[in-house]
């Protein structure tokens, strides 16, 4: 039996690189999507979903809002009828070391990243507490773990969102594809598995955390990293 049959999932950051790869593998696992994105264009993943079979709508605005997220919890309620799982992954960077970092880049970085889980978990939360079930996946990151020279804002937000969270290490997306080579393999050689990790894997953990299997797991950050944060 799939492991999210019929269970209403809201993904944030769903165009594209992880959360596109949980939308997916949710998706295949019977669950029914609320996609949301700031300014990535959602229709080539809905349509791809619709074209699996799969149950899906989307919705373009700011997590932050408060206003926002209470209308992504109304259209998921009013569409599905409840709201089951609450994955995280909306997320921006805004690199720079910290004697030249501005303070808008920090703030930003902030606001999405940080604000914006809790905002949605708080729509979310209310929904969940008078269902007396209901999940919520944070997807941080390695960084949040270890730190990073050039994210102090980035690696704070994450270090934030740190509980019930899956925390990839450096993974095949078109934020990770930008990086210069030297940086690469910089990340490969302090990864003991030897090289960057899938959406696909991310996807699976955040699978396993969401899903039924998973009932009595919570405060606990799960690391897909290739073994990054134990070097």
């Amino acid at each position: 039996m799939p492991k999210l049959e019929g269970k209403a999932v809201v993904i944030t950051g769903a165009a594209r690189g992880i959360g596109r790869a949980i939308a997916e593998r949710f998706g295949a696992e019977g669950a029914k999507l609320l996609l949301i994105t700031r300014n990535s264009p959602l229709d080539p993943v809905i349509n791809d979903l619709k074209s699996r079979g799969v149950d899906v709508e989307g919705m373009a605005g700011d997590v932050a809002d408060t206003t926002f997220a209470k209308e992504a919890v109304d259209r998921c309620l009013e569409r599905f009828g409840a709201v089951d799982v609450l994955v995280n992954n909306a997320g921006v960077t805004r690199d720079g070391l910290l004697a030249r970092m501005k303070e808008d880049d920090f703030d930003e970085v902030v606001r999405t990243n940080l604000k914006g889980a809790f905002v949605m978990m708080q729509a979310v939360g209310k929904v969940m507490m008078k269902a007396r079930k209901g999940a919520i996946v944070n997807i941080s990151s390695v960084v949040g773990l270890t730190g990073n020279a050039g994210q102090i804002n980035y690696a704070a937000t994450k270090a934030g969102v740190i509980g019930n969270a899956v925390a990839p290490g450096f993974i095949v997306t078109d934020m990770t594809h930008e990086l210069p080579e030297k940086v690469k393999e910089s990340v490969i050689g302090v990864t003991p598995l030897g090289r960057f990790g899938e959406a696909a894997e991310v996807a699976a953990a955040t699978l396993f955390l969401a899903s039924d299997e998973a009932s009595y797991v919570t405060g606990h950050t799960l690391t897909v990293d290739g073994g990054m944060a134990m070097y």
